[in-house]
């Protein structure tokens, strides 16, 4: 099976030559998705050879993704490995994150920064980021991973099918899991090590892990609308009957009582309603479009 790289780029003509020629030494199929950038990231790479998808302006990290795949699927690829631009990825390890796919004992293989036991080169804040995001994306998914969002992957031409890439954010990380375990594509892990030297990362912690939280919420909210919407109606339905029953029992003898607790009982009524409403409407959506 070939070996195909795409990289997500944005303004990356500092590391994209460098990157490119390493590349070369590991295969000669390579797709830059150039996301707007402002700098010579596009005209480097289209001057090196390599297939460029060009981006008019900076759409994010998850549209570069989705046009990466969406390309793979248009070439009808067996395989693609996803290498982030910064130079933070080792070269060295391509073999590795690619190894599973082409003995077809893996759909998705991340490389995960913490497989190994020494971590001390990963930035203590970078590091408790992502353990906790991660931590939030497991609770979605079949899977118990270390690294969530490591840009480093390897995908087969059954995950590159499958998978319909929505995000335009880095939450896409969160995403493909997400589908990919609902999906039942086999995902693994294999070990990696990486480059914090100098600033490599465009993207704000904070900003980060604020959207990849909102963005495994909306897409748990979806696949498992049962869990996420159901239980929490049910419970909200609950309270409300309860609050309903004290209310009527304090009818006659307290007036304010009656009010108050009548007031929170029907609010609890009618949210609780309103989210079962939403569970069944999104399960039976779900449920319609997976078996299309």
């Amino acid at each position: 099976m070939k070996i195909t790289i795409g990289i997500p780029a944005f303004n990356e003509e500092k590391n994209i030559a460098s990157i490119i020629t390493k590349l070369r030494k590991i295969s000669d199929s390579i797709i830059i998705c150039n996301d707007g950038s402002s700098d010579m990231t596009e005209e480097i790479a289209k001057e090196m050879g390599v297939i460029v998808i060009s981006h008019e302006k900076n759409l994010g990290y998850g549209a570069a993704i989705r046009s990466l795949f969406e390309k793979a699927r248009e070439m009808e690829l067996d395989s693609l490995i996803t290498f982030d631009g910064d130079n933070q990825h080792r070269i060295e390890d391509i073999n590795s994150v690619f190894e599973p796919i082409n003995e077809g004992s893996a759909d998705i293989v991340i490389g995960s920064r913490f497989l190994n036991e020494r971590t001390e080169n990963v930035p203590t804040y970078r590091k408790a980021g992502i353990r906790l995001i991660t931590k939030v994306t497991n609770l979605s998914i079949k899977e118990k991973l270390t690294d969530s969002q490591s840009g480093f992957r390897g995908y087969n031409k059954k995950a590159l099918k499958k998978i319909q890439v929505s995000d335009e954010g880095m939450g896409v990380s969160t995403e493909i899991l997400i589908k990919g375990s609902n999906l039942g594509l086999k995902i693994v892990e294999v070990p990696i090590k990486v480059n914090y030297e100098g600033e490599t990362s465009t993207h704000h912690p904070v900003s980060h892990g604020t959207s990849v939280i909102v963005s495994t919420l909306k897409f748990t909210s979806i696949s498992h609308p049962l869990k996420f919407w159901g239980i929490p109606g049910i419970v909200l339905l609950g309270f409300g009957f309860i609050f309903m029953f004290i209310s009527f029992q304090n009818l006659g003898y307290d007036r304010d009582v009656f009010t108050n607790y009548a007031l929170v009982g029907i609010g609890g009524l009618i949210l609780g309603s309103i989210m079962m409403m939403t569970a069944a409407i999104l399960y039976t959506i779900v449920s319609v479009v997976r078996e299309k």
